[in-house]
């Protein structure tokens, strides 16, 4: 296992993570599961464990309270909060009324008295910089926090975020989560190279892109993935993104068994390569699972390897588009984009 430091805060963390969104409801993981992904992770090397307050509504954070007891200190621990927890409209958002109220939760569920990484799930634009970073920079006084980061934000929003801390003089972010991978690059036009100027570590999260760069996924053969069956939409080959995607799925299989490698190594090897990056997030729901994306740990791309990816998907490229999480808000609501 290769180690990186965490943007500029000297943490030393793997550069595989493992991330808990599938332990409870949402993987069908039980707590036996759970805690034996975690041994295999933190035997293997892995030491930082990523969750959110809602995935599966809780229950991953309390998986992970019980899968690390006892060993707390040897873990990067991290988790999220800002996305809907229920129907209450108070119950998510970045203001100071909620985070601090949540993480709280978020620490009992854990069962730990901090967590290493706090990280503002989705960017709230109710809520202004400054009431999110005063309740951070309080958090992080008061010891319940050690940092804090931001997830799947658009570029503009993280150089924003970064004059409010210094305007204010709040601490800042020190990481961002966005998603990325071999079939959405999007963000190595512009987050990316944000990140290494205000020098944030990244968490990239979908680095097999919701299963397509598995090996699973292959022309001819009928996609049965549980993700699919989950939002088939996203999987139907008769939607022009899907085909492009699964085309580029076949060429890139070519590229894999030229060099030897399997797909989810070529997939993990892909972003791990890109110097922004720190760590790219995996998420087993089996053991094999878990096995499969450990054999990546090592894979170090070559410059032939990664031109040919290049030639496949140009960089900067996001092959299904609509799928971005970062959309500013006025390109899905008219109403914001008319006087």
């Amino acid at each position: 296992m290769q180690y990186r430091t965490l943007g500029r805060t000297g943490v030393q963390v793997s550069s595989l993570a493992l991330g808990a969104m599938n332990f409870g409801r949402i993987g069908r993981t039980t707590q036996d599961e759970a805690t034996a992904l975690v041994d295999a992770a933190l035997e293997a090397g892995i030491n930082l464990i990523d969750t959110a307050d809602m995935y599966s509504a809780g229950e991953s954070e309390e998986m992970v309270g019980k899968a690390i007891a006892g060993r707390r200190d040897d873990i990067v621990l991290a988790t999220k909060a800002g996305m809907p927890m229920g129907d209450e409209p108070n119950h998510r958002g970045g203001s100071r009324r909620w985070l601090v109220t949540e993480l709280d939760n978020s620490l009992r569920r854990l069962g730990v008295d901090h967590v290493d990484l706090y990280q503002i799930h989705r960017w709230d634009p109710a809520t202004s910089d400054e009431e999110t970073l005063s309740a951070l920079t309080d958090l992080q006084r008061a010891g319940k926090i050690r940092y804090f980061g931001s997830s799947t934000f658009p570029a503009y929003r993280v150089v924003q975020a970064q004059w409010a801390a210094r305007e204010h003089r709040l601490s800042r972010y020190v990481t961002e989560q966005p998603s990325y991978s071999i079939l959405q690059r999007g963000i190595e036009r512009d987050v990316l190279p944000v990140t290494e100027e205000y020098g944030l570590g990244v968490l990239v999260w979908s680095p097999l892109a919701s299963g397509w760069l598995s090996g699973a996924i292959r022309a001819g053969q009928a996609i049965t993935t549980s993700r699919s069956a989950m939002m088939p939409e996203r999987f139907d080959v008769t939607i022009p993104a899907n085909r492009a995607r699964l085309d580029a799925v076949e060429r890139l299989a070519e590229v894999a068994d030229e060099a030897g490698l399997t797909m989810i190594q070529l997939a993990l090897g892909f972003v791990t390569a890109h110097p922004a990056v720190t760590s790219a997030l995996i998420g087993p729901r089996t053991l094999d699972h878990l096995r499969t994306q450990l054999a990546a740990a090592d894979t170090v791309l070559s410059a032939d390897v990664l031109d040919a990816i290049d030639a496949i998907v140009a960089p900067g490229t996001d092959l299904a588009a609509h799928e971005k999480h970062d959309t500013p808000p006025a390109l899905l609501d008219p109403s914001l984009r008319r006087r």
